[in-house]
């Protein structure tokens, strides 16, 4: 019997956090690893919280499990720091080599290895995507966390390059807290021409419904970062499709409970994107969102 670590950075309770278990662990059984039967699994939450992710990530530990996946950058810096000796398969972080977590994407070494949530080439799509959708944009704030890391600096490159091309001024948006997030949305709202681009982070990801809600309550277009926030309720989605990664990651939990060291396995980026559009909030938001684009959709939610 094989005993699992598996440490979310959202809360237990989130559709997310299960969905992505049962990504994880349909993908282990199929591999051979049946729960009660060969594995065993010890679940941790940090629910957004950096504090929490801290705590957890030393409790988890000392359960001395044979493996561990973490989920979001927090909870793998909080492994990083707890063990140096446990394996542990990261899912969707950002940047692992400037956080400290690897010493390379091909050649990690110690103790971690897994799977990146970003291509920053990403922000000149997000732009691109709004643009077309809310053509009479001029302003793009990009939301964000900027305690999460440097690496929304990348991203703001990446869209304002095209911005500039469309005449669009794109800037910062720094949020801490949901108050934060609600009322930069509102200051939005009162400016014609805004736009909204979420960036992968905390606490964004944990409040994303309340993102969704003042998007549409002050009637900003916005871009979101995952397939789920579009199927919530936000004007559309582009990027990494999250339960792909959990049923990578379970290719790497097999290899090292088989005997493969994680130092030797390559951090991998991702490779699979998917495009959701909601037409109804579009069309509460008065757009009509062009036939060139929906053809381009992987999913049109009607």
């Amino acid at each position: 019997m094989r005993r699992i670590g598996v440490f979310t950075g959202l809360a237990e309770s989130d559709p997310l956090t299960i969905r992505y278990v049962q990504e994880l662990r349909g993908a282990l059984e199929k591999l051979g690893w049946t729960e009660r039967q060969n594995i065993q699994f010890v679940y941790r939450y940090a629910a957004g919280d950096p504090s929490l992710a801290r705590e957890y990530a030393k409790e988890l530990v000392g359960t001395q499990p044979d493996l561990i996946v973490g989920h979001t950058t927090p909870v793998a810096a909080a492994l990083s720091q707890a063990t140096h000796t446990i394996p542990v398969v990261f899912v969707s972080i950002t940047d692992p080599v400037r956080n400290g977590l690897v010493s390379s994407m091909a050649h990690p070494g110690a103790n971690m290895t897994g799977f990146t949530n970003y291509e920053f080439s990403m922000g000149a799509k997000w732009i691109e995507i709004l643009k077309e959708m809310a053509p009479s944009t001029t302003r793009v704030s990009l939301m964000l966390n900027p305690d999460s890391g440097f690496y929304y600096v990348d991203y703001l490159r990446s869209v304002e390059t095209v911005a500039l091309a469309h005449s669009v001024q794109a800037t910062l948006a720094p949020v801490h807290n949901a108050d934060e997030i609600e009322s930069t949305i509102a200051a939005l709202g009162r400016e014609s021409g805004s736009g909204l681009i979420l960036l992968p982070a905390i606490p964004i990801t944990t409040n994303i419904q309340r993102v969704i809600d003042a998007a549409a309550h002050y009637r900003v277009p916005a871009v979101y970062p995952f397939s789920s926030h579009a199927k919530q309720g936000g004007l559309a989605a582009y990027g990494v499709e999250l339960g792909d990664l959990f049923r990578q990651a379970a290719t790497y939990v097999d290899r090292i409970l088989r005997g493969e060291k994680p130092g030797d396995l390559p951090v991998q980026a991702p490779t699979r994107f998917e495009l959701i559009i909601n037409r109804k909030t579009a069309r509460s938001l008065g757009l009509t969102i062009p036939q060139t684009l929906l053809v381009r959709a992987d999913e049109v939610i009607e």
